[in-house]
């Protein structure tokens, strides 16, 4: 049973520069989604994240306004929140595959999104796993999106001229030196 297990959480980590974070959330389950939400807000609250919340339909329009936002405005990162409760038909396993997977090619794309869509057979599954002060999913959601914040942040230096002879010097292919001819 998961409720007696222990997980390790990393510790969040610290910026130099502000952070600027969109939740995204489905309040399809409107309880679930205002504790999911209180977690969220309570984690980036944590390092001094400034946020902006907006609602949308459903948990299959989530990533849809993540990567209008992504494409379109200045944050940092995004928090996904939501909640599918599995039901009598196979929508379930169509509404927690896709937007799941939208989220995770979201990621792959360079979004940094914490996923906090809940995927549960049961309503109090989901009381559980959105309570901050039990499971904080929300929370747990927040923390990823800051941690994929804080990787790319860290390696977004200057690179270095791997593989390329610093500025000024030129090639020469064949004794001839690449480029423009000169007359």
């Amino acid at each position: 049973m998961a409720g007696s297990e222990t997980h390790y959480s990393l510790p969040l980590p610290g910026f130099d520069k502000p952070v600027k974070i969109l939740i995204v959330v489905a309040p399809y389950y409107r309880d679930i989604a205002d504790n999911l939400i209180k977690g969220a807000v309570n984690t980036l609250e944590a390092v001094g994240a400034t946020h902006e919340i907006v609602e949308v339909p459903g948990a299959l329009e989530v990533p849809t306004a993540v990567r209008i936002a992504y494409r379109q405005s200045n944050f940092d990162g995004f928090v996904a929140l939501g909640c599918v409760i599995r039901g009598e038909t196979t929508h379930y396993e169509t509404v927690c595959n896709d937007s799941s997977r939208a989220i995770q090619l979201l990621g792959l794309e360079g979004a940094c999104i914490g996923n906090g869509i809940l995927t549960v057979e049961t309503r109090h599954q989901a009381e559980v796993r959105a309570d901050p002060g039990d499971q904080d999913k929300g929370g747990g959601a927040a923390a990823a999106a800051l941690h994929l914040i804080a990787l790319t942040r860290r390696f977004a230096g200057p690179k270095g001229g791997i593989g390329f002879k610093p500025g000024g010097q030129t090639m020469e292919i064949a004794g001839e030196p690449e480029g423009p001819t000169r007359a």
